[in-house]
């Protein structure tokens, strides 16, 4: 049962990308366990309406961190909202466009028209709660996973029983599946153009097959599983396991988790937007 859902899902997914190849597809995110030790973070306050939180910048972010202290600096966070909040999962905010918006104004594409190539630090680093992470656009329309020059959110998620762990470790495993296949895919996808211009049915039939066979022996090659550290956040504190790997984690709360949960608790109205504004009131370096 579960090869048959996989194997519908990368035939899905073979089609769009083979689709994307000739540009028809669609056009168009208390302090945890194992918190980390280096005391060298740049710390960042954020001074919100419900009181203070402060974050800690990974260094093995680079661009992330150095990208986050300019905005900071600059002043681009002070007034911005936290525009999307759903609670045990993640609250959000970092729109530019959100400072004094109306409240029946569409929020979440404001940024500062660039984005920010993706610093994987997984295992290292994931979505325990009180992670601190960018914010993206979907793989259909950003295959490269690079984040907003932006916007961002901090996980407050939720506990997993050890059943429940093992159930979301297998989604997982698929999820990893699906990767090795798009990046398959897109390795072939100058042949897949080819075939399609010929009508060659056949031959993307048989290059489906044999890239499915591919992923299966890679996959079980380096099968996946979550490490102790990760088991032991996500059984114990909680977090959001489905988005590692997915988005870039750069730090993560120091100082405020009870802040956090005031704002992951508020009333929320359309697009998870809170009906009265919470907002980061002014955004401060911590030198």
């Amino acid at each position: 049962m579960k090869r048959v859902l996989f194997l519908s899902i990368v035939m899905a997914a073979f089609a769009l990308m083979a689709c994307s190849a000739n540009g028809t597809g669609d056009a168009a995110n208390s302090p945890a366990a194992g918190k980390t030790t280096d005391k060298k973070m740049t710390q960042v306050e954020l001074e919100t309406t419900y009181g203070n939180i402060i974050v800690g910048l990974y260094n093995e972010t680079p661009l992330h961190r150095d990208n986050f202290i300019k905005l900071v600096k600059s002043g681009y966070y002070d007034g911005v909202l936290f525009h999307r909040v759903i609670k045990d999962f993640m609250i959000q905010t970092g729109d530019g466009s959100s400072k004094n918006a109306g409240p029946d104004t569409m929020l979440g594409e404001g940024d500062p028209g660039y984005t920010i190539e993706a610093e994987f630090v997984y295992p290292k680093y994931f979505h325990k709660r009180g992670a601190l992470a960018a914010a993206r656009t979907g793989d259909q329309v950003n295959p490269e996973r690079r984040s907003s020059g932006s916007q961002f959110y901090i996980v407050t998620g939720k506990i997993y029983g050890s059943d429940e762990l093992k159930m979301m470790t297998q989604r997982l495993a698929d999820v990893q599946k699906q990767d090795i296949f798009r990046r398959l895919v897109n390795e072939n996808q100058a042949k897949i153009q080819q075939m399609q211009q010929n009508q060659d049915n056949a031959g993307l039939q048989a290059l489906q097959n044999e890239l499915i066979q591919q992923t299966e022996a890679e996959a079980a090659a380096h099968p996946f599983k979550l490490t102790d550290e990760q088991i032991n956040a996500y059984t114990s504190v909680g977090g959001t396991p489905h988005l590692d790997g997915q988005y870039t984690v750069f730090g993560e709360v120091i100082k405020g988790m009870d802040v956090v949960d005031k704002i992951q608790n508020v009333t929320t109205g359309r697009m998870d937007r809170p009906t009265v504004d919470v907002k980061i009131i002014k955004a401060t370096v911590l030198e």
